[in-house]
């Protein structure tokens, strides 16, 4: 008799997938875009190469997919005004914490321009309409938005990449207490 797979039985292919996602995740972390390479991804998933081609297609296919980022940003409409910044630190630092990819992205678009491409099209996509609805003047939005940017990925590059250890030791409210103020400024507050 053989064993039927029902829908609450993830099929072979998807666990496949699976695997191969989190394997090129974490070897685009390590090595960046340009070292981590279709074979060693392969090999860290315990599949052959051909499984990789076969569901990704190539190198820039697979790392689209792994690098796929959906911050699920807060719905700032149902925010006071005055706690938006804070509510974006405290998410950012959740989402940083419990999600490895944002890394991986961080890691390779530092140095190569398919990730600092898909990094830029995250900012575009989740990031400027935040700032679009809750910023005095919506064409201020892009400048403001990229403010906020430069802090939330200063510090995921000094917390998480680079590790340095200051940032590092900092706790989430400590980071909080320092940042949200800056977020809330550049979200808000009036053109200096």
């Amino acid at each position: 008799m053989t064993e039927r797979v029902t829908d609450q039985s993830p099929r072979r292919s998807d666990t496949t997938r699976a695997g191969i996602l989190t394997a090129a995740r974490e070897r685009f972390a390590a090595d960046g875009y340009e070292r981590a390479t279709i074979r060693a991804i392969a090999k860290d998933a315990r599949i052959d190469p051909s499984m990789v081609m076969r569901y990704y297609g190539n190198k820039e296919g697979l790392f689209a997919a792994a690098t796929s980022v959906d911050l699920r940003l807060p719905d700032v409409g149902r925010v006071p005004r005055e706690e938006v910044g804070r509510v974006l630190v405290r998410h950012f630092l959740a989402v940083w914490e419990g999600d490895g990819v944002l890394t991986a992205l961080l890691r390779v678009g530092i140095t190569n321009d398919t990730g600092a491409e898909r990094m830029r099209a995250v900012f575009a996509e989740q990031l400027l309409p935040v700032a679009r609805e809750v910023c005095p003047d919506p064409a201020e939005a892009p400048g403001r938005a990229a403010l906020c940017a430069s802090q939330l990925l200063g510090l995921a590059l000094t917390r998480y990449v680079l590790r340095f250890p200051p940032s590092a030791a900092l706790s989430g409210e400590e980071i909080t207490e320092w940042l949200a103020p800056t977020l809330q400024r550049y979200l808000t507050a009036e053109r200096p």
